[in-house]
C-alpha cells in the first residue's frame, strides 16, 4: 500500500467495508491456519489421556503442576488469529470508496428569461438563483471545474469549465434578464462546451453533467427532444431543476396586468428522464442551494479501489505480539 493510499485510507475509514480480495485464491491459506488449530485441539486432548493413565500422581504433579488452564491456553487463539490477519492481508483485499474526483465537471445552466423576475420566490426567482449558485460554488471542491451557461431567447457560455471560482461568481453576480427561454439551446450549447473541454485530456473522459435550472419551457430555439438525443449520444446526463411555484407572476411595463409565469416541471422533468439524469423541484432559495450542494457531492467523487491490508497486517501483528507476551508471562517461553 503507498503512502498516498494509506493516507487516504486513514482519513477515510476507521473499519474496511465492502471489501473484496484482488488474490482470493490466497485465502486458501486460512484452512492452513484451520488445521493448526484442529491439531492444537488433537494434541491437547491426547496429551490430557495420557496424563489421566500416569499411575504416579505424586510425581504427576511435580512433573505437570497444575496451572490455570485459560491462561496456558490463551496465546494460541491469538496466535491463530494473528496468522488469519496475515493471510487476509496476504489476499490483498481492497474496499470501494468514494473518493475526490481531480478531473469532475459540472455545467451550471441558467434561466435568465424575464419570468424569473416572479417574486413568489424570495426576494426574487433569479436572485435566490444567484444565491444558490454562489452558495453551490463555496460548497464544492477547489479541485471540481465548473462552468456556466446563461439562457433566455439564446444561449450564452459565459465561463467555460474551470476551477476559477471567482470567475464563475462575478459571471453568475452579472447575469441580466432577457426575452424568451431557449432550453434546447442551452443544452447544446453546454454539450459543444463541454466537448471543447473534454479534448484536453488524454484517455477516459472526464466525470461530467450539466445542471439546468428553469422555470419554463423552450419557446424558441432547437426543441427539447433535439437537445436530449444530442445529450444522450454525448453521454452527458442533464439534470433539471424546476424552480418557482405555480402562483408566479411578473409585471411588465407593456402589459396593463400581472402576467402568470408557473413552473413547467413536466418539460424539465422530460429532459432529465431523457438524459439519464435527476429531475428535482425547488421553491425557495434553500430548496434550490440544497438541490445544487446534493448534485455536487454527487458528480465531485468517484469510486475508486484502496488497498487496505494495512488494516488487516497493523492488527495481525498486534494479535501476534500479544500471543508472544501472554506466552513468556505465563511460560516462561515465546512460544
Amino acid at each position: 500500500m503507498t503512502s498516498e493510499e494509506t493516507g487516504l485510507w486513514s482519513s477515510k475509514f476507521s473499519i474496511p467495508t465492502n471489501i473484496e480480495f484482488l488474490r482470493s485464491g490466497r485465502l486458501w491459506w486460512l484452512l492452513v491456519v484451520a488445521a493448526m488449530a484442529i491439531a492444537y485441539i488433537v494434541m491437547n486432548l491426547v496429551r490430557r489421556r495420557a496424563a489421566v493413565r500416569f499411575t504416579n500422581v505424586a510425581l504427576l504433579d511435580k512433573v505437570a503442576p497444575q496451572r490455570i488452564a485459560w491462561r496456558r491456553h490463551l496465546p494460541v487463539p491469538l496466535l491463530l488469529l494473528g496468522l488469519c490477519g496475515m493471510v487476509l492481508a496476504y489476499a490483498e483485499p481492497a474496499a470501494v470508496s468514494d473518493v475526490p474526483s481531480e478531473r469532475a465537471t459540472i455545467l451550471l445552466a441558467i434561466d435568465t428569461s424575464l419570468s424569473m423576475l416572479a417574486e413568489d420566490v424570495s426576494p426574487s426567482r433569479i436572485d435566490g438563483a444567484k444565491q444558490a449558485a454562489t452558495a453551490f460554488l463555496d460548497d464544492v471542491p477547489d479541485q471540481i471545474n465548473v462552468g456556466l451557461v446563461s439562457f433566455n431567447g439564446i444561449a450564452t457560455v459565459r465561463v467555460p469549465p474551470t476551477t476559477n471560482r471567482a470567475a464563475v461568481r462575478s459571471a453568475i453576480l452579472d447575469l441580466e434578464l432577457g426575452e424568451a427561454t431557449a432550453i434546447g439551446e442551452a443544452i447544446f450549447a453546454s454539450l459543444d462546451t463541454l466537448q471543447s473541454f473534454v479534448v484536453e485530456f488524454e484517455g477516459e473522459a472526464p466525470p461530467a453533467r450539466i445542471v439546468l435550472m428553469s422555470d419554463g419551457e423552450t419557446k424558441v430555439g432547437r426543441p427539447d427532444e433535439a437537445a436530449i438525443e444530442a445529450a444522450r449520444l454525448a453521454g452527458i446526463t442533464v439534470s433539471t431543476i424546476a424552480f418557482g411555484t405555480d402562483s408566479g407572476v411578473i409585471e411588465l411595463p407593456e402589459e396593463s396586468r400581472p402576467i402568470p409565469v408557473p413552473v413547467n416541471e413536466v418539460a424539465l422533468e422530460a429532459i432529465a428522464d431523457g438524459t439519464g439524469g435527476e429531475f428535482f423541484e425547488a421553491a425557495t432559495a434553500d430548496e434550490l442551494a440544497a438541490i445544487y450542494s446534493d448534485i455536487g457531492s454527487a458528480v465531485a467523487t468517484e469510486e475508486q479501489r484502496v488497498l487496505v491490508g494495512s488494516w488487516f497486517t497493523g492488527r495481525a501483528m498486534l494479535a501476534i505480539v500479544l500471543s508472544a507476551g501472554l506466552s513468556l508471562v505465563f511460560g516462561s517461553r515465546l512460544i
